[in-house]
């Protein structure tokens, strides 16, 4: 996607960055950490599910604005289905905490549009809470809901997932989810390339559904 290559120059910049990478990516289960003022991010990440001809891919490009971060969420899918390509913004607050605080709390809201075919915005909010009883781990724990496009269906969400620091470099991350009455168990490795840029690899099952892998890229850089 030419989007792709007009965002790949703000990652060459991150991996000569000096700044700490932060938690997120394509991982289902959100943590309730914001950038710091003054600071963006670029996620991206591509996979596959149940077969290389089910694919998905997702740009994430997100800033520090005052006391909320902005982040606008690009995703394309295809399959049996014809392609889908939606997108729209996404805001968080972190209201509850800061830094390295054992305990975190925030608040997040999100539409998207389907690009390609007619009808009302999905949405969705979120109330993510993190736990860090010591520096090398956290537990987050999400709850809240989505409202499904055409049909404007709610259904619940929720989710549980602890990450580790093994060292400086590599993080493992386990998390269990449920979103659109779909159960998934996903782990996975974050291994940082250097303090403001790092690469996602997870394995997951969904049920109903099969395995899903994906691939990620996260860069953390300064405006």
């Amino acid at each position: 996607m030419p989007v792709y290559r007009a965002l790949a120059p703000l990652c060459l910049l991150a991996l000569g960055a000096g700044m700490p990478a932060r938690a997120g990516g394509h991982f289902d289960v959100d943590d309730a950490d914001m950038l710091d003022p003054g600071r963006c991010q670029v996620e991206l990440w591509a996979g596959s599910a149940g077969s290389p001809s089910t694919g998905f891919q997702h740009i994430g490009p997100a800033c520090r604005v005052g006391a909320v971060e902005l982040q606008l969420n690009v995703d394309r899918s295809h399959g049996a289905d014809p392609q889908a390509l939606s997108a729209g913004p996404a805001l968080k607050w972190r209201w509850l905490g800061a830094g390295d605080d054992v305990l975190r709390a925030a608040a997040e809201v999100g539409i998207a549009s389907d690009l390609r075919r007619r009808g009302g915005p999905s949405r969705q909010w979120l109330l993510p809470l993190t736990w860090q009883p010591r520096p090398d781990l956290q537990v987050h724990a999400n709850v809240g809901a989505d409202w499904s496009s055409p049909s404007g269906v709610r259904t619940p969400r929720r989710g549980l997932a602890a990450e580790w620091a093994a060292d400086e470099r590599v993080s493992v991350i386990v998390e269990r989810n449920k979103a659109q009455r779909a159960w998934t168990t996903r782990a996975g490795l974050r291994l940082a390339l250097t303090p403001a840029a790092s690469v996602d690899l997870s394995a997951a099952r969904a049920r109903p559904g099969g395995a899903v892998f994906v691939l990620g890229l996260n860069c953390e850089f300064g405006r």
